[in-house]
Parts: C-alpha cells; structure tokens; sequence
C-alpha cells in the first residue's frame, strides 16, 4: 500500500467523518424532498385543483345537467391556469412545498432508519421491520407538517383571478355559498403567512390539522410504498436504501442507478394505485373552511335543506360523511378524480426524491470514507485511484 500519497481532507470531510447516520439521513432527506417539490410543483396545482373542484359546488341530482368544470385534465387544467394566473398559478404553494418538504423527509427519513435498527432487535422479518418503520416514520412526519400541507393545499385550490364578467369557476345552485374567496374577500390568500395568519384569527388552531385524520389513514401509502422500494432495490442493486460499503460508495456504476430509477418507479406506482382515494378525501377535508362563530361561511359549506338558509354545517364532517357526501353528489368516479395527473406527478416526485437521496446519502459516505482515512493517517479508496 502506498504511504507517501498526499491526503487532503476538507471541512465536510471532517464533519462527514464524526457526523451520525441521523445526521446524514435528515440531510440527504431535506435535500431530496426540496429538490422534488421544485421540480414537481406545477403538477402538484394541477392535481390538487381537480381534487378540490368538485368539493366547491355540489351537483345537485336533477338539477345542473350539462355542470361546467373548468379544470378537465392535465392539459385542459395546465391551459386554465396558465391563461388565467400565468407563471405564478403554476407555483403556488411553492413556499408551502419548499417549508413541508424539507421537514417532512428529514424526519421521515430520520425516523425511518432509527425505527429499522430498533426493530431489527425485535424482530427478524425484514418486510415486518419496514412495514412498521415506515408507519412510524410516516405517523411522525405528518403530525409535524400537517399545518404546513393544509396551507399549501388552500393556496393551490384558490384562483388567483375572479371576473365578475366571466363564467363562474365552479357554478353552483341557488342554495349553495358562494364556493371560491374573490380576490378582494379577506379569504383570499396571498402568501404563505398571509394564509397562516387568517386561518388562524378566523378559524382558530383545528384549522391546521384538517384532513389529519384521512392523513393518517394515508400512511397505508407509505406503508406499501417503502417496504417495496427496499425489496426490489435489493433485488436490482444487491444493497437497501440509503446503504453502501465503501467499494460500493466509490464506485457508481450506470446499473446502481437505474435499479433505484427502477425500484422507485415500481414501488409508488404500486402504493399510488391501491391508496389514491384518501387523497381526495383529505383534499376536501383540508380545502373547507370552518366557519366561525356568527360569520357567513364563505367556502366548502352546504346548506341543510332548502327552507333553511341560515343554519348552515360543514360538508365534510369527517371521514365517513366524506365518503358519503361525494359518492351521493359525484359517484365512485370522483375518489379517483386527477389519479392520472396524480401518478404523472406523484412517480416523477417519489423517482426525484429517492434519486436525489441515494446520491446525497452516496456522498456523503464517500466523505466519511475519506475523512475517517485521513484521521487514521491512511489513504481512503478514493486517495489510491
């Protein structure tokens, strides 16, 4: 072996060298999840507006035949908003998106593998051990940025232009609110605090934790999600997520990479297909206004009966009066509404954050290679090529 080859280590290398595994999956999470929701962004409008659409103007049974929707799919609801809001109603929610993301897989990573070491010492099935890692992962994660999903669904489904002259977005009969905030009513959000600030004042902290519930139930998602990522991953690399010897950190071969490409696509396509629908229901759920005492319930409210125009209740009153308000209104059809555009950004989303974080994750145990190497007074893999 040689000995007389100069070694250099730099700040991270240091860092890498003392840093935990925690420390390196909340990072490489972050890392994923931001560069996801950048580049995923517009799709996620686009979906969250066929999600919430129907829930704004019921379709009375015998009345409205021929009811309008604007946003009929990926291409027709991309036109509307590019006409009507321009670059900025492709993006909105981005704030929101960068704020969760970053969060919401640094903790969900985090906990993931901490959950997988614990585990490991309880039981030796490994589809047990991720199945309930990443229950557990998931339970954590949402509690922690729900506040920040439930706003960044409000500023998605809103429409940032409101022309009296013009058709109405989502037409509604005689006893139905008026279903969408103009761009003067004190409803319309501007920005992310705005959003933060008003739901706040009016509708009070419940506000935050709409949808927590059916969020909850999502994590059957994560659940089928992770557990067949880490399956095939190991099946078409031969190494688990997140997981490299330091050969395998040197050395990235076109085959690594288009294993997790692989695993990632199979895996969401797989968990996106059987837990679409709670989607939906939590979009209704998160996109309704609660009404505060003694004010005019401006979004997502119903009227009980036709003599009654006063007493008005929330549509959504939980999970079961979800169901069944929107299969009375819509039919089935609509807990599978936007699926197409979900899958077109969802596999996207999950492929980018997982890619992004094997690589990061791949770098960073490279630097810790090194920077350990270096400490010992010894050349690291890297040093010797």
């Amino acid at each position: 072996m040689q000995t007389d080859i100069p070694i250099h280590a730099t700040l991270v290398d240091r860092w890498a060298a003392h840093a935990s595994d925690s420390q390196f999956n909340a990072l490489a999470g972050a890392i994923g999840g931001f560069t996801s929701g950048i580049v995923t962004c517009p799709l996620d409008v686009i979906k969250t507006k066929l999600q919430a659409q129907g829930g704004f103007a019921a379709v009375q049974k015998g009345r409205h035949v021929g009811h309008h929707k604007v946003y009929e799919g990926l291409v027709g609801t991309a036109r509307v908003i590019w006409r009507e809001e321009g670059i900025r109603g492709m993006y909105r929610g981005l704030g929101p998106i960068i704020m969760g993301y970053l969060p919401t897989w640094a903790v969900w990573f985090t906990v993931y593998n901490k959950s997988k070491v614990y585990l490991a010492t309880k039981h030796e099935n490994t589809f047990v051990i991720n199945f309930w890692s990443s229950i557990i992962a998931g339970a954590s994660s949402t509690i922690v940025t729900n506040p920040i999903w439930v706003i960044k669904t409000r500023l998605m489904s809103q429409s940032g232009t409101h022309s009296r002259h013009k058709y109405s977005d989502f037409p509604k009969g005689g006893n139905t609110p008026t279903s969408r905030p103009t761009l003067h009513s004190p409803w319309h959000y501007a920005s992310t605090l705005d959003a933060a600030r008003k739901m706040y004042s009016t509708e009070g902290v419940k506000s935050f934790y709409s949808g927590l519930t059916p969020a909850l139930l999502g994590l059957t998602h994560v659940a089928v999600q992770f557990p067949a990522y880490e399956y095939l991953k190991t099946r078409f690399t031969g190494q688990g997520m997140g997981g490299a010897t330091e050969a395998a950190a040197q050395n990235e071969g076109h085959g690594q990479w288009f294993g997790v490409l692989c695993a990632s696509i199979c895996s969401k396509i797989l968990a996106s297909s059987a837990t679409y629908p709670h989607e939906v229901i939590r979009t209704r759920l998160q996109t309704q206004r609660r009404p505060a005492a003694g004010q005019e319930a401006l979004q997502g409210l119903g009227v009980r009966g036709a003599e009654d125009k006063v007493a008005q209740q929330p549509r959504y009153k939980g999970i079961i009066s979800t169901v069944r308000t929107i299969l009375k209104e819509e039919g089935w059809r609509a807990f599978y509404a936007g699926m197409g555009t979900n899958m077109m950004r969802a596999v996207p989303a999950a492929t980018v954050t997982m890619l992004t974080y094997e690589y990061v994750m791949r770098q960073l145990q490279q630097k810790r290679y090194h920077g350990r190497a270096v400490l010992e007074g010894r050349p690291s893999e890297a040093d010797l090529k």
